[in-house]
C-alpha cells in the first residue's frame, strides 16, 4: 500500500498523505514517495497540493517507532529536512490544505509550502523537545520567518498546541474554512494561481524566496527575461483588446 495518493489534475498535482491507521506519521516510505513526486514536479513543473485527506488529520509528526531507532548518522543525513527543503524550492507553487493536527514533521511539511489553509479543527505544534530532540527539519529557522521569533521560540521550547484561529491571527496560515470546504478552497486558490503565467509564477517564487543580498538584482533578472517573453506580449495584448485600449 502506497504511503501517499497522488492524483494527476492536469496543471496541478494532489498529494494525499495516506496512513491513517499511523495518524498519517511521516515515516520513510512516506519520504521516498515525496522525493519521487519532487523528481516529476522537477522535470515537469506543476502546482502541488499537499493534504492529509478527509479523516481530520493531516499529519501527526514523524514515525516515532522510526525515529526512536534512529542514530546520529542518521540525524546528519537529514531525512525530513532534504525533503522539505525540495519542496521549499519546487519550481511552482505549492499549497498545504491542513485539517486537524500538523505536529512535529507533520507541521514543519506544512511550513515547506508557500501557501497554508486549514480547517477551524487544525492545530500547529512542535512537540520535539518533549520527546528528547530538537525540531530539526526546518522549523527552527522557518517558524521564526514565519510568525516572528518570539512566538516561534515559544512554540519550539514549550511544544504548545497552536489553534488554527492563532494561526490565521499569526499569519501561519492565510484561511481557515469549515472542514468541508477545505479542498474546494485550496483549488480555488490554485486555480487563480493556473491563470497566471506558469514562467511569471516560477520567478515570483524565485524572487521571494531569494536571500536579502539577491535584492533587487533577482528582480530586475527574472523582469528582463519576462520582458522579452512571447508569452507577456500575447498576454498584454490580450488585456489591451478586451479593453478596447
Amino acid at each position: 500500500m502506497m504511503a501517499v495518493r497522488i492524483e494527476e489534475l492536469g496543471d496541478r498535482v494532489v498529494a494525499t498523505l495516506d496512513r491513517p491507521e499511523r495518524r498519517n506519521a511521516i515515516d520513510a516510505e512516506t519520504v521516498a514517495e515525496l522525493h519521487d513526486l519532487c523528481a516529476r514536479l522537477e522535470r515537469d513543473p506543476r502546482l502541488l497540493l499537499l493534504t492529509g485527506g478527509a479523516d481530520g488529520i493531516f499529519a501527526a509528526g514523524a514515525d516515532i517507532a522510526q525515529l526512536r531507532d534512529r542514530d546520529a548518522g542518521d540525524a546528519l543525513r537529514g531525512i525530513n529536512q532534504s525533503l522539505f527543503t525540495r519542496i521549499l524550492k519546487l519550481p511552482l507553487p505549492t499549497v498545504a490544505a491542513v485539517d486537524g493536527p500538523a505536529l512535529g514533521g507533520g507541521a514543519e511539511l506544512a511550513y515547506a509550502c508557500d501557501v497554508r489553509i486549514c480547517t477551524d479543527r487544525a492545530f500547529f505544534g512542535q512537540p520535539e523537545v518533549r520527546l528528547g530532540i530538537i525540531a530539526g527539519a526546518g522549523a527552527t529557522w522557518r517558524l521564526p520567518r514565519l510568525v516572528g521569533e518570539s512566538l516561534a521560540k515559544e512554540l519550539l521550547f514549550t511544544g504548545r498546541r497552536m489553534p488554527a484561529e492563532e494561526a490565521l491571527a499569526t499569519r501561519l496560515v492565510s484561511r481557515v474554512v469549515e472542514p468541508a470546504a477545505l479542498l474546494d478552497t485550496a483549488h480555488g486558490i490554485l486555480d487563480d494561481m493556473a491563470k497566471a503565467s506558469p514562467m511569471a509564477l516560477r520567478l515570483t517564487k524565485l524572487a521571494v524566496d531569494a536571500p536579502e543580498g539577491a535584492h533587487p538584482g533577482v528582480e530586475l533578472a527574472a523582469q528582463a527575461v519576462l520582458f522579452d517573453s512571447e508569452d507577456k506580449r500575447e498576454r498584454m495584448t490580450a488585456f489591451l483588446e478586451k479593453r478596447g485600449g
